[in-house]
């Protein structure tokens, strides 16, 4: 690839999606790209690039942005995220909310949905506690596809074997042929949208529970930063929000503070840990 190419298609990508990508990753541009050409009818990645130098053309530039943003996922990774929010998260904010009787819960880039569809199955099961409750759970990803692959909430065998406890799958999935897909009460539990992080997200409301792990690792220090102010914006004081194992906000953004005790969990400073266990 051309290295004038290579720095055109970076540029792109980072503009709409935040992706950061160096020369030492030129070789997953050539593979991921190289099929969005065939399917354009292009010959190669050259003209690919022309075309997108010469024809804004917004199928095409989304094209190519899906073709790059990772969509890795899985039900109930990292499972400690998951203990923290039925164990912890959940009974604190309950009681804090026993007035209005209300939580939102967005799970950002949501991907296929995997992580939407186990916060549901969690409070599927805490149902008894929840009743009279209005509780939303929001997912949300830049890739149209996996928003349409989240809403079926259809999975392959291999999908539900990563994470998903076979008694889950067992109670709350259907199979149909090859593929398993989750009962219609818990899709009705989540609603998923198009949207990108660096977008304005004032129309997406007031979230209780944010999730955004494994997100804020693709981008660059002052898109991390952005996209970290944008979303304190859309929480309460004792919201808290989950960032994936690897993630910080420390030297990034001081609108975030670390919950004591909790690792990947963080607050605006309103949420305390104080006297919970999770195991």
């Amino acid at each position: 690839m051309r290295v004038e190419d290579f720095d055109m298609f970076s540029t792109l990508l980072k503009q709409r999606s935040g992706l950061v990508l160096t020369r030492d990753k030129a070789y997953l541009l050539e593979s991921r790209l190289m099929p969005v050409a065939r399917k354009w009818n292009m010959k190669g990645l050259e003209e690919l690039a022309t075309t997108v130098r010469t024809r804004k053309d917004e199928a095409l530039l989304r094209d190519i942005t899906e073709a790059m943003t990772t969509n890795e996922s899985s039900f109930f990774r990292d499972q400690k995220p998951f203990d923290q929010f039925k164990q912890l998260v959940l009974p604190k904010l309950m009681e804090a909310r026993a007035a209005k009787r209300s939580l939102r819960i967005w799970s950002a880039a949501c991907s296929s949905g995997q992580e939407a569809y186990s916060l549901s199955m969690i409070l599927n099961d805490e149902a008894a506690k929840l009743a009279g409750w209005r509780i939303e759970i929001v997912g949300t990803d830049i890739s149209a596809e996996m928003v349409e692959r989240a809403k079926s909430g259809v999975y392959t065998q291999f999908e539900v074997q990563r994470g998903l406890p076979i008694t889950m799958l067992v109670k709350h999935f259907k199979q149909n042929g090859d593929k398993w897909q989750i009962s219609q009460q818990l899709r009705q539990m989540v609603s998923f949208r198009e949207w990108n992080l660096l977008g304005d997200l004032s129309a997406l409301g007031q979230f209780d529970i944010v999730f955004c792990r494994n997100v804020l690792i693709y981008f660059d220090q002052p898109t991390k930063a952005k996209v970290l102010e944008s979303i304190s914006r859309q929480m309460p004081q004792d919201g808290v929000l989950y960032l994936g194992g690897a993630e910080t906000v420390l030297g990034i953004t001081d609108k975030f503070k670390p919950v004591e005790g909790q690792r990947g969990l963080y607050s605006l400073g309103g949420f305390s840990a104080a006297g919970a266990r999770v195991a």
